[in-house]
C-alpha cells in the first residue's frame, strides 16, 4: 500500500469487528494476530481482514475511524459489503 493512512476493518474470533487505523496496515494486521496488537484483538483474535480505505493524512483517517466506531455490527458489515454509504467529508458533530 502506498504512503498515507488507512482505516481498516478486521474480523475477530465470534465474528466482532476490530477497528483502526495505521500507516501499514499488513504489519499492524501482523501485529493483532501475533498478540502484539491491541488489547481487544489479545482477547479476541483476528481472523481476516475485511476493508481497508486510504486517507490522506491521520486527522481524516482517525475521523474516519470515529465514525465506523460508532456503527452497529449489522452497519459496519454492509460498510464492508458496499451496501452502506458513510460520509468521511463531514466532521463529527457534538451529540
Amino acid at each position: 500500500m502506498s504512503a498515507g493512512w488507512f482505516l481498516y476493518l478486521i474480523e475477530c474470533r465470534g465474528q466482532r469487528i476490530y477497528t483502526g487505523i495505521a500507516v501499514d496496515v499488513e504489519a499492524r494486521f501482523a501485529a493483532h494476530a501475533a498478540g502484539r496488537g491491541a488489547r481487544y484483538t489479545r482477547a479476541n483474535p483476528p481472523e481476516r481482514l475485511l476493508k481497508v480505505v486510504a486517507f490522506a493524512d491521520r486527522a481524516a483517517a482517525s475521523r474516519a475511524e470515529y465514525r465506523v466506531k460508532r456503527l452497529t455490527a449489522a452497519q459496519k458489515r454492509a460498510f464492508v459489503a458496499g451496501t452502506l454509504a458513510v460520509d468521511f467529508t463531514e466532521a463529527p458533530g457534538p451529540e
